[in-house]
């Protein structure tokens, strides 16, 4: 079960941004201090930490939540460890967390990611030359995968989203936002921090309260490319950075242990980790994942899409939540309550984690019983995690 979860401000993710001076380690240090607080315990007690990061090099590099946990001020006998499992690597981290709670190894763990997109900027661990694939990959796709720009192109085509329905999607997820902060919603999972220059970061810096369909209208397309556009003449060039996720700094963690060890502790229950999945599925398509990824969760958890009361589906581009509501057929009214990743911001290694964060703590506050989680990730993968509400 979960029993504390706490999240960063979400910075923009470039040079100038709210949280850019703040190294990394620190922004997720910051995060893994205020779940102690919260919650109480004695850091010593805890097993293990488990963080995901999705560029590691530089300064996210060599076990970047090991790094984090000492200089949370954690005794040196806590252990950690860096996954990767790209944008869904902090949500992994939750499911490797409590299947250990679940196998028996742990009592107390912590799940958590960081991503500082403006210090480690995207694709850092891909030098200018190197070729992440390999041979077999050319050999099985010939003509290449595409970057996630003109996947999420594809998606539109392919499920007849045009350039309004992806930017009202847009306009309403920072809307979202911006009414969930001014009502005070993320006030009990937000961790206010002070940069090194000593200014204060209390809120995301991405929203955009006055943004509307109009506004978003006039960008351009941002993945428009003659070679992709011979390749694949469906693609009818309607992502732009406006109905796109930014790039992103932040951090977010999670604390996990059993019913028993909570009882032992005195630890509030938020939720209880009921059922996981994870999927593969067209590297083409890419973004894909979260359909059948959402189909396997809940026949796992025994459950129907009409018992789920609220779910995040990660908006790395409007065209993926827009496609799983096209194929879901949910009401929209239950999807990302509070806005998503649009407007909030999508620090890579940090955003499984910070809609866990969210969904948490909207579910107390909606008094909702069960909740679903799932995101698209690089590659063709996707999580999915059902979440109960005790």
């Amino acid at each position: 079960m979960i029993v504390e979860a706490v999240r960063t401000p979400i910075g923009k993710g470039k040079p100038g941004g709210a949280l850019s001076s703040v190294h990394p380690v620190e922004l997720l240090a910051h995060t893994l201090r205020t779940l102690v607080e919260r919650s109480g315990i004695d850091p010593a007690l805890v097993d293990d930490v488990v963080g995901g990061t999705v560029d590691q090099v530089g300064e996210q590099a060599m076990n970047t939540t090991r790094y984090a946990v000492l200089s949370a001020g954690f005794p040196e006998t806590v252990p950690a460890t860096t996954v990767d499992r790209q944008c869904g690597s902090s949500q992994q981290a939750v499911h490797f967390a409590a299947q250990g709670v679940i196998a028996g190894a742990y009592d107390l763990v912590i799940a958590c990611g960081v991503e500082s997109m403006s210090r480690v900027p995207m694709w850092s661990s891909v030098p200018p030359g190197a070729d992440p694939f390999g041979p077999g990959i050319a050999a099985r796709y010939p003509e290449g995968l595409p970057p996630q720009g003109v996947s999420a192109e594809l998606i539109a085509a392919r499920w007849k989203l045009d350039r309004e329905t992806m930017d009202a999607f847009s306009a309403d997820s920072h809307a979202k936002a911006a009414r969930a902060w001014e009502a005070g919603l993320f006030d009990a999972e937000t961790a206010p921090l002070t940069t090194p220059e000593g200014r204060l970061v209390t809120r995301d810096e991405s929203v955009r309260p006055t943004t509307t369909p109009e506004i978003l209208a006039g960008l351009r397309p941002a993945f428009e490319d003659e070679g992709f556009a011979r390749r694949f003449p469906q693609i009818d060039w309607s992502v732009t950075a406006g109905n796109s996720s930014p790039t992103n700094d932040g951090a977010a963690a999670v604390l996990i242990t059993s019913s028993e060890t909570a009882a032992r502790l005195g630890l509030r229950p938020l939720a209880r980790l009921h059922s996981f999945a994870v999927t593969g599925s067209d590297p083409l398509l890419m973004l894909t994942g979260v359909i059948p990824a959402t189909e396997k969760v809940l026949r796992r958890a025994g459950l129907g899409l009409d018992d789920i009361d609220l779910f995040e589906v990660n908006e790395a581009f409007a065209s993926v939540p827009l496609a799983w509501l096209a194929e879901t057929g949910t009401d929209p009214a239950r999807v990302n309550v509070h806005g998503g990743a649009i407007a909030l911001g999508h620090p890579l290694g940090a955003s499984g984690a910070r809609l866990m964060t969210t969904l948490v703590h909207a579910m107390r506050e909606r008094g909702a019983r069960y909740a679903l989680q799932t995101m698209c990730e690089a590659g063709g993968l996707a999580n999915a995690t059902v979440l109960e509400r005790i």
